[in-house]
């Protein structure tokens, strides 16, 4: 069982977003995608002021098995990007839901937020090997 916290929403490519504002979201990945990914090494995230696209990759991650690609699950403009994992990254191991997020985004179009998963819907989908 991985853990998870109730308050995100979650995408199908192991995202999570957390709203933090009226039109701010705070994103980064789930625990169940760094214990597939093992050790990270380095994080590429995008620049702030940079717009990023649902669904399209928004920077990625090297561990000592791969690099992946991390997808943004919200279309929206990086306001912030997380610098500790500059000198850091291995915060996403060690607490990806908190110290190990990745940027902040002014969302532009909150409907997308309806197309991510609940915590139990997510559960399913890593609990039934779709993952």
């Amino acid at each position: 069982m991985t853990n998870m916290t109730s308050k995100l929403l979650y995408s199908k490519e192991h995202e999570w977003v957390e709203m933090i504002g009226k039109d701010l979201v705070r994103i980064g990945i789930t625990d169940f995608a760094q214990q597939e990914l093992g050790d990270i090494v380095y994080v590429e995230n995008p620049e702030e002021g940079e717009d990023i696209t649902a669904e399209e990759s928004m920077g990625s991650v090297e561990s000592v098995k791969a690099v992946s690609e991390i997808f943004s699950p919200v279309t929206g403009t990086v306001v912030k990007i997380n610098e500790e994992l500059d000198d850091e990254p291995e915060l996403i191991n060690t607490n990806p839901y908190d110290q190990g997020w990745f940027v902040e985004v002014k969302i532009t179009d909150f409907e997308q937020l309806d197309s991510l998963m609940d915590e139990d819907a997510y559960n399913s989908l890593i609990n039934e090997g779709d993952a």
